[in-house]
C-alpha cells in the first residue's frame, strides 16, 4: 500500500487547482478515497465526530451484497442450462452467469459514476459515496435479460432525476436504485415482466415464470418448494432469488451497525400481519390470498428489499420509533399490492418508494409526540 500511496502523492499535484489535469480533480478524489481514508475533516456544521468514514460504510454494504451477487451469477447459469435441458458443473454455470452479469455492472457504474463525476466537477465538489452502493444495487434488482442500453438510461435517470435534482447524494427523498427500477418497469414493461426476461437465452417452450408470477396467476400448485425458494435456485432478478444469501448480507449489516435491524424486523412483521389478514378473509377461489404468510418473505424481491432497500439511511425514517412504523408499513403495503393488484404482483418496490416519501412525515410526528410528552412531564413536575 505504501507504493500505491507514493504513486498517488506523485500525481496528485497535477489534479489540484492550477494543475494541468484539474478538470479531472473530482475523478481523482473518487479513485483515491477508494484506496485510502480521506485526510480531510469537516470544517463546520458537525459537532460530533468519530472514525467512521461514509465511503467505508458504503463499501460494507457492497460487501454485504457479494453473497447475493455470487449466487446470482451461478443461478443465472443454472437457469440457462436448465432451460436447454443440460446439466453442467458449478464453475461452468458460474462462468456463464459471470459473463452475463459483469457487463450490467460495468454499465451501471460507468454511467452512474461518470455522471456523478461530471456534476461534482461542475459544482467543485467531491464525488459523493452514495453511488458505490447504488451502482451495485441496480444490477442486482433487474432481470438478467435487460438490454444494456436500458440499464444505462435507467441509471442516468436515477442519478439525474432521482438524486441530483434534489441537490445531490444525501438529499434525495427516494432510493436511487428503486427509482431506476421503477423507470424501467413503467418505461419498458415488456423487459421487466413476463416469462421471457428472467432467464438468459431461454429455450423456446421452457417456462421462465417466477414463483411470484405463478402465485399471482393463482397457480399456487406450481410453486417450487419452500426450500427451493429459500435457497434461490429459481427464476428471478439477479440478486433477489436467494433468501439465504440475502440473510448473510443482513447479518453483516446488522453486526457492523450499518443496517437497521428495526426496519428489517418490522418489515417482516408487517408482511406477515397483512398476509394473515388475507388468509382470514380469503374466499375459496382466491389461492393467492390463501397463501401462508411466510411464502411472501421468500418470493420476489421482498427479502432483498427489506435488507438492502428499506434500510437506505438517506431515504428511510431516522427516529427509533419511526423505523418500526416505516418498516411495518412497507411490509404491510407490499403484500397488499401483491395480492390485490394482479397486474403487478411484485409490490415491494412501490411500497418502499411510497414510504420513502412518507418517511419525513413519520419522523416529524414521532418527534412532535416526544416533545409533547416531555413538555407534559415537565409541567407535571412544576
Amino acid at each position: 500500500m505504501k507504493l500505491i500511496r507514493k504513486q498517488f502523492d506523485k500525481i496528485k499535484p497535477s489534479f489540484e487547482k492550477g494543475g494541468k489535469l484539474q478538470a479531472f480533480r473530482s475523478m481523482f478524489d473518487a479513485i483515491e478515497t477508494l484506496f485510502f481514508v480521506p485526510n480531510t475533516t469537516t470544517k463546520s456544521g458537525v459537532h460530533i465526530r468519530d472514525s467512521k468514514d461514509s465511503k467505508r460504510l458504503m463499501m460494507i454494504v457492497v460487501i454485504a451484497m457479494i453473497p447475493a451477487l455470487l449466487f446470482g451469477m451461478w443461478n443465472t447459469g443454472v437457469q440457462h442450462f436448465l432451460s436447454l435441458g443440460e446439466s453442467v458443473d458449478i464453475m461452468t454455470a458460474f462462468w456463464y452467469g459471470f459473463l452475463k452479469i459483469l457487463p450490467i455492472i460495468v454499465v451501471s457504474y460507468g454511467v452512474g459514476l461518470g455522471i456523478e463525476i461530471i456534476i461534482a466537477q461542475m459544482r467543485g465538489h467531491e464525488v459523493k459515496e452514495g453511488f458505490f452502493v447504488t451502482g451495485m444495487l441496480i444490477p442486482l434488482i433487474v432481470p438478467v435479460g435487460v438490454p444494456l442500453w436500458m440499464v444505462a438510461v435507467a441509471t442516468a435517470f436515477a442519478v439525474i432525476i432521482g438524486v441530483e435534482a434534489f441537490g445531490g447524494a444525501g438529499m434525495n427523498i427516494m432510493n436511487p436504485a428503486l427509482t431506476a427500477r421503477a423507470f424501467l418497469f413503467f418505461a419498458y414493461p415488456s423487459h421487466m415482466s413476463g416469462d421471457a426476461v428472467w432467464i438468459a437465452e431461454k429455450a423456446d417452450g421452457f417456462s421462465g415464470a417466477t414463483p411470484l408470477a405463478e402465485a399471482a396467476a393463482g397457480h399456487t400448485a406450481n410453486l417450487p418448494s419452500v426450500m427451493e425458494m429459500f435457497m434461490g435456485n429459481i427464476p428471478g432478478s439477479i440478486g433477489e432469488t436467494s433468501t439465504i444469501a440475502i440473510l448473510i448480507g443482513a447479518f453483516i449489516l446488522i453486526y457492523t451497525g450499518v443496517g437497521s435491524w428495526k426496519i428489517m424486523a418490522s418489515t417482516v412483521v408487517g408482511a406477515l400481519v397483512m398476509a394473515y389478514i388475507f388468509n382470514a378473509l380469503a374466499p375459496a377461489d382466491n389461492a393467492f390470498m390463501q397463501l401462508p404468510g411466510y411464502y411472501h418473505l421468500i418470493m420476489g424481491g421482498f427479502a432483498f428489499g427489506a435488507v438492502f432497500m428499506a434500510t437506505d439511511p438517506v431515504s428511510a425514517a431516522q427516529t427509533s420509533k419511526g423505523k418500526y412504523i416505516y418498516g411495518f408499513l412497507i411490509g404491510f403495503i407490499a403484500v397488499l399490492i401483491r395480492v390485490l393488484n394482479p397486474a403487478y404482483p411484485e409490490g415491494m418496490m412501490l411500497a418502499i418508494l411510497l414510504m420513502n416519501v412518507f418517511a419525513p412525515l413519520i419522523d416529524h410526528y414521532v418527534v412532535q409526540a416526544n416533545i409533547k410528552r416531555r413538555l407534559k412531564r415537565a409541567s407535571v413536575k412544576a
